[in-house]
């Protein structure tokens, strides 16, 4: 007998394909979003997009207000909410990368009234997801919030963006392998709250980058459609879980750990995807899925070794030793690894020489 409800927020709408972002004033018509929209963007995407999109609303007779962050951090956070009120508007729309979207998702969820997001870049799941993402100081801040009430995504554009942010994303999804095995492992000896649903869903979005993973290609729109329904999907799983569980595991707290290590040395699903590497050698030992993990980033030009994400062997070592204190969550890495066990993963993973 079920004792307890759970309440699962998804986006209502969702828009993927060729040329869709001339359809986001469509989408905020129907949804019956009333009155003047922020855009939240920055200063690239606002060029390919923000500024189409705001001459769209101006044709159909609503004049959008428009902010420009450079950097996703708490300030500008403040400063979104600063000039919404300021310009009494009635909803958002994060128009960019990851850092857009966090910043319109955490701002509209502190003034309460909801927002689209539009990705330039498919470079993380955040596009779809209830979570946000800000570093703060030499360390990163995983946020509840509300998901957006729609997503366009224009695969011409994500196409079209560089293509280390696409594989950032690709190998942020692959990594849900190993997230979804840790949070099962929790399950087992932590007794945590635990979705097969959401699991069976996040486990399926990286099979579908691993095994297509050959296909995936620079400048491709198919490639954006493939990595964007995927990161799609991880967020839903998120949003079904209640928590980042599905998407975020032991890979992830070697990936923050590096953020505070090597602040700005390689980009976040770069670092979660080598991560994921050790991590399933971990779970599973020599005959497991890390090498299906490692090849496929291989193939997708993403880094799977310390050399490629521009970060030093003991920085490596450090953070395997040491991440297991930055959060109160049960991952395959326990109470910690000693240097020893940690620089033997590393070495036979290919991670470090």
């Amino acid at each position: 007998m079920f004792e307890k409800s759970t309440w699962i927020r998804l986006p209502r709408n969702v828009v993927v394909g060729h040329g869709v972002r001339s359809q986001v004033v469509d989408v905020v018509d129907d949804l019956h979003l009333q009155g003047r929209p922020l855009f939240v963007t920055s200063p690239t995407p606002r060029e390919v997009a923000a500024d189409p999109i705001a001459a769209d609303f101006e044709a159909a007779g609503i004049e959008p207000a428009i902010v420009t962050i450079e950097k996703a951090t708490f300030d500008a956070v403040e400063r979104v909410i600063e000039v919404a009120e300021a310009e009494e508007a009635s909803y958002l729309v994060g128009i960019g990368g990851g850092k857009a979207i966090d910043i319109a998702k955490l701002a509209s969820h502190h003034l309460e009234m909801g927002f689209c997001s539009v990705p330039t870049a498919a470079s993380h799941d955040g596009i779809v997801s209830n979570r946000g993402s800000v570093p703060d100081g030499d360390s990163r801040h995983s946020v509840a919030a509300e998901p957006p009430l729609a997503v366009v995504a224009d695969t011409g554009i994500l196409a079209e963006a560089p293509w280390e942010l696409t594989t950032a994303g690709c190998a942020d999804i692959i990594s849900n392998y190993t997230a979804v095995m840790d949070w099962r492992l929790a399950q087992r000896l932590q007794d945590v709250e635990y979705s097969e649903y959401a699991a069976a869903l996040s486990e399926m979005t990286a099979e579908i980058l691993v095994d297509n993973a050959d296909l995936i290609r620079p400048g491709l729109e198919e490639s954006a459609w493939v990595v964007t329904k995927a990161l799609m999907s991880s967020g839903v799983a998120m949003s079904i879980a209640g928590s980042s569980r599905p998407a975020s595991g032991a890979e992830h707290l070697f990936s923050h750990q590096l953020d505070r290590l090597a602040p700005g040395a390689a980009l976040h699903g770069h670092q979660v995807g080598v991560g994921s590497i050790m991590t399933a050698y971990l779970h599973q030992g020599a005959d497991g899925i890390w090498r299906a993990i490692r090849d496929a980033l291989a193939s997708i030009d993403a880094p799977t070794t310390a050399a490629e994400l521009g970060i030093d062997d003991e920085t490596v070592i450090e953070a395997l030793t040491t991440c297991h204190e930055i959060r109160d969550r049960y991952t395959i890495l326990g109470s910690g690894m000693n240097e020893r066990a940690a620089r033997d993963v590393a070495t036979k993973t290919g991670v470090i020489d």
